[in-house]
């Protein structure tokens, strides 16, 4: 198919060149030049070829060539870069056609748009000039005159205008009420918050009531879980002992880790490489000596049971006790348990408990007898048998005490509930057990009190309900044993949403007096070790940052006076033959070169410093000087200066 006529004239024999001094201007270069040089290679003055042969590089392939070769060109001009860019323009897909105005048209609208922008923000600062101006003029009028002013002081004025508009800003933002909080901006300043600051949200400063020995407050238990150490946790109720005792089974880091299968309490906790468990626990054990057993029951049950006597109602008898060397019955002198525990097989029990605030714990257990907890299991064993009806009597008719109103729940006299920390803590069988017609009540109180205190101080470890991070913290200081996940403190309980007034807490306070007083006296020893503990930290990482920096000292020192030595050795002995004594100091740097030469070889020290060096056998390795030398050379380089 022949081109038709028009476009043979316009076009002629020559090839499609565009003439001189005419720039091809093309809306897409880089593809339209392609399309040009496509054109030219074909046979010259036949632009059908071309399109018969399909559509061009980048063309789109729903192109109708006839469209084209039917509709007449626009060649108004003579040159043929004006008959070329019609076609080539319409060679491009209409879609992209449109998106080039579109494109087009945008960028003159932001052009548009940024002039506008930028007259305006002109218009305004000098406005704003003017307006300043003529304030300041009528202020500071007698003093000077803004008018006169010159560029430099204009642009200072506004800065600090400005300014001032940004800090009244940035205080709107930081204190947006009527009253401004400005203690608020300290926080900006302020170092990184302790982690285990007291969670009570009390102050960080305690002041300590007791006086308590370091004994007393260094609790380092040397834990050997593949030996024949037991933890054994003494769970009271209502303390939160079953969050910390799933912490126990389900959040440490050991090598042989709790098994613990999904719809079963217990979880099976043995020692690397044996089928003993190293956990007396609800979760690990099981209630074995009973549900919520006290101290009394689990310090005659827990060795019976581990050395293989199952039945945890057999119990030693009281002549049994009496007659064990470390056990004192006296009335007025209570059991001073140490923290280890032998058993008769050799193994040590190391007893820790959870402790809480009395009040809190009284009302969730009432909530908890409220829907129907009765702790009807609990088998009370003290000095081999059970209490009987006579002196552990019911509060209830019926099978449980659901629904009861806290008031009748005060007014039963034979509550547990009433000083349960104090009782399951301390050693029932100096009173008689339950026979409160043993000794009078007064006295039955005191050495109630006095054997819990005395337990409390010499347990293992034992944690307060208010302070779970510092529990946490303790835990792991005592055992070496560190958890996976932080403690979580909760301080909204059910307790807490119970509400009642002064007189009540009043009466609960004193229904738990014995509780009150041995609370009191845990939280104090329980800071008081963690504020030792700390101090301790700090000072043994202190100690070993000072070590580093002897150490690194000490090196270069030694360093230093080698090759010195190494240089004063290459003198020839002549000149130290003419002058014997040329520096007064050579007496004394001398040896000092010798101890640093002579450094690595033990032998050639003198007998005193060998001696001296010599380490008693229960000495740490870790606190003994290197073999290299190191003591000798810094304690002669101190001697030098």
């Amino acid at each position: 198919m022949a081109l038709p006529a028009f476009a043979a004239r316009a076009l002629g024999p020559t090839t499609l060149q565009p003439e001189q001094g005419a720039p091809a201007r093309t809306t897409c270069p880089r593809r339209h030049s392609r399309v040009e040089a496509e054109l030219a290679a074909s046979r010259p003055g036949s632009l059908a070829v071309s399109v018969r042969a399909g559509p061009p590089r980048g063309v789109s392939h729903r192109f109708n060539s006839q469209q084209l070769l039917d509709k007449p060109l626009k060649a108004k001009s003579s040159s043929l870069a004006g008959a070329v860019r019609a076609p080539l323009f319409a060679l491009l897909p209409r879609g992209r056609r449109r998106r080039m105005h579109d494109l087009r048209r945008r960028w003159d609208l932001g052009s548009l748009g940024r002039a506008l922008l930028t007259r305006g923000l002109a218009a305004l600062g000098h406005s704003l000039k003017h307006v300043l101006g003529a304030v300041f003029s009528k202020i500071f009028g007698p003093l000077a005159s803004v008018g006169n002013m010159d560029e430099k002081s204009n642009k200072l004025l506004l800065a600090l205008v400005m300014l001032f508009l940004f800090a009244v800003i940035v205080l709107q933002y930081v204190c947006p009420g009527t009253e401004c909080q400005l203690l608020r901006l300290q926080a900006f300043s302020s170092p990184v918050p302790d982690p285990y600051r007291s969670e009570d949200e009390s102050s960080a400063r305690f002041v300590p009531r007791y006086n308590f020995s370091r004994g007393d407050l260094l609790r380092q238990v040397d834990f050997d879980i593949k030996g024949d150490d037991l933890i054994v946790f003494l769970h009271i109720q209502k303390t939160g002992g079953t969050t910390f005792g799933r912490h126990l089974v389900r959040n440490i880091q050991l090598e042989q880790p709790c098994e613990c299968r999904v719809g079963q309490k217990k979880c099976t906790c043995h020692r690397p490489g044996k089928r003993e468990t190293w956990l007396f626990s609800r979760f690990s054990t099981g209630w074995s000596c009973g549900l919520h057993a006290d101290w009394t029951e689990l310090t005659s049950c827990v060795p019976a049971v581990v050395d293989g006597k199952r039945d945890a109602r057999l119990r030693p008898s009281s002549k049994d006790r009496r007659g064990s060397p470390n056990l004192n019955t006296g009335a007025n002198s209570p059991i001073s348990t140490k923290t280890r525990n032998p058993s008769k097989s050799g193994k040590n029990f190391h007893y820790i408990t959870i402790l809480r605030d009395p009040v809190s714990r009284y009302l969730s257990e009432w909530r908890h007898v409220q829907r129907g907890a009765t702790w009807k299991a609990s088998l009370h064993v003290c000095d081999g048998r059970p209490p009987t009806s006579e002196e552990l009597p019911s509060c209830y008719a019926g099978d449980d005490w659901s629904g009861c109103p806290l008031k009748e729940f005060m007014d039963c006299p034979y509550n547990l509930a009433n000083n349960r920390q104090v009782r399951m803590l301390s050693d029932l069988t100096l009173v008689g057990c339950y026979n409160l017609s043993v000794m009078p009540e007064k006295q039955r109180n005191k050495v109630l009190l006095e054997s819990a205190k005395s337990n409390l101080k010499h347990m293992a470890f034992f944690g307060l309900t208010e302070f779970q991070r510092k529990t946490q913290y303790l835990f792991e200081k005592t055992f070496n044993m560190n958890f996976i996940s932080p403690f979580t403190q909760y301080n909204t309980t059910r307790a807490s949403s119970v509400e009642i007034n002064e007189e009540i807490q009043k009466r609960i306070e004193g229904l738990n007096f014995l509780d009150m007083e041995l609370y009191s006296f845990a939280k104090d020893l329980f800071l008081q070790r963690y504020q030792f503990m700390r101090q301790k930290e700090h000072q043994e990482t202190r100690r070993k940052r000072q070590e580093q920096r002897k150490f690194l000292k000490g090196r270069f020192l030694q360093l230093h006076f080698q090759s010195q030595s190494q240089g004063q050795s290459q003198i020839p002995s002549q000149n130290l033959s003419q002058n014997p004594n040329p520096n007064p100091n050579q007496n004394l740097t001398q040896p000092l070169l010798q101890n640093l030469t002579q450094g690595g070889n033990p032998n050639a020290r003198p007998k005193e410093t060998r001696a001296s060096e010599k380490q008693s056998p229960g000495q740490e390795q870790g606190d003994s000087h290197s073999s290299n030398g190191t003591s000798d050379y810094i304690g002669s380089v101190e001697t030098w200066r």
